[in-house]
């Protein structure tokens, strides 16, 4: 559908791959050489609370709690008394509203609309791509850098209006799997092996203080994100983050030791831990280009919008095409509340981010 619609406004080169990777460019209008510039956005959305929702704009927001269904109410954030007077795109209160990257799916294709207008102003070559499978941390497994054409690039996936990443996680996922011995409980007395109680066991070794609810800023963590058992099998799967390579480093070896600990305890074997890195903090691919942030910066002044040069707590498609070759910090979409039922996006930031972007290929 995206490829389709990008036909229409023009993309002649629009398409879609067999990954499910979607491309296209508009070329360079007026004199003098320009940079090509990537715009890059992801399909997918969080599956972080399973359902559908129905979303609604809230007119002339009053700066008051806003009621959803099923007794969900937005209330008590601090961002909300700056958001008095704009018309807001909420939930129905039954799933996330998607705008991680619908918006950034959106701010992208009414710039191309605008780009592609007989009218637009001159521009560099614009490079498009939109993705699958970012939540997952797959977005840009099978991209291709060097057939999209971009000398630099940035993701739009960010949050509030304004926010400029290039600093992101470490991060890498680790499955834990448990072996138990199961026997009736009536005659379970040193025989019995639980394995859930193995699996409560290894995760209540890990800090308590350093899980997502209890860190912010640079502070890294161990999220346990799925759970399963009985007594003869469990298994625990997390996601472990850090900005710091060595503290990251720490962090994957403290989870084996753990399971080492356990297997001396219960029998080896017993625990099983597997992790796999998924990416990389891209900084230090990203600062070699200070060029691309400060073209940024300008780009959202250019729009009455001061930028907020943050750390992500988290990653985007940016962090594993950084080390692909395409530098790719991040920018925001203007959306609130991610991945779940209290998501939000301001129409005037959805709209003003599309100023940015122009004014991002425009000026370069």
């Amino acid at each position: 559908m995206l490829a389709e619609e990008l036909r229409q406004m023009g993309v002649g080169d629009a398409r879609m791959d067999q990954h499910g990777y979607v491309y296209g460019s508009i070329p360079a209008k007026g004199e003098g050489a320009r940079p090509a510039i990537g715009l890059i956005a992801h399909m997918d959305t969080s599956d972080g609370v399973v359902g559908k929702t129905t979303p609604r704009i809230v007119k002339d927001y009053d700066g008051g709690p806003i009621p959803l269904a099923n007794g969900v109410v937005i209330d008590g954030f601090d961002f909300l008394p700056s958001l008095k007077g704009m018309d807001l795109v909420v939930t129905s209160g039954d799933s996330v509203l998607g705008a991680d990257d619908k918006a950034g799916v959106a701010e992208i294709m009414t710039l191309c609309e605008r780009m592609t207008a007989p009218n637009a102003p001159d521009h560099g070559k614009i490079c498009i791509a939109f993705t699958p499978d970012e939540e997952i941390g797959r977005g840009a497994d099978l991209f291709d850098v060097p057939g999209f054409g971009a000398d630099y690039g940035y993701t739009v996936d960010g949050g509030p209006l304004g926010e400029l990443e290039y600093e992101c996680f470490n991060a890498a996922s680790c499955r834990v799997r448990v072996k138990g011995v199961n026997i009736h409980p009536g005659s379970a007395k040193n025989q019995m092996k639980n394995a859930c109680l193995i699996a409560m066991e290894y995760a209540g070794m890990l800090p308590p203080w350093e899980r997502p609810e209890h860190t912010e800023g640079y502070e890294g963590f161990y999220h346990l994100n799925a759970m399963r058992g009985d007594e003869e099998a469990a298994e625990l799967r997390y996601i472990i983050r850090d900005h710091d390579a060595g503290v990251f480093e720490e962090r994957k070896a403290t989870a084996l030791r753990v399971g080492e600990y356990l297997n001396r305890k219960y029998g080896e074997g017993t625990v099983t831990v597997e992790l796999k890195d998924s990416y990389r903090n891209m900084k230090e691919i990203v600062e070699q280009h200070p060029e691309i942030l400060e073209k940024a910066k300008e780009a959202f002044r250019a729009c009455g919008v001061e930028p907020v040069v943050c750390p992500i707590r988290g990653g985007t498609d940016g962090a594993r095409l950084s080390y692909m070759g395409l530098p790719c910090p991040n920018l925001s979409t203007g959306g609130y509340n991610y991945h779940g039922r209290k998501e939000l996006i301001p129409v005037q930031s959805l709209e003003k981010m599309v100023d940015v972007l122009e004014a991002l290929v425009t000026r370069a």
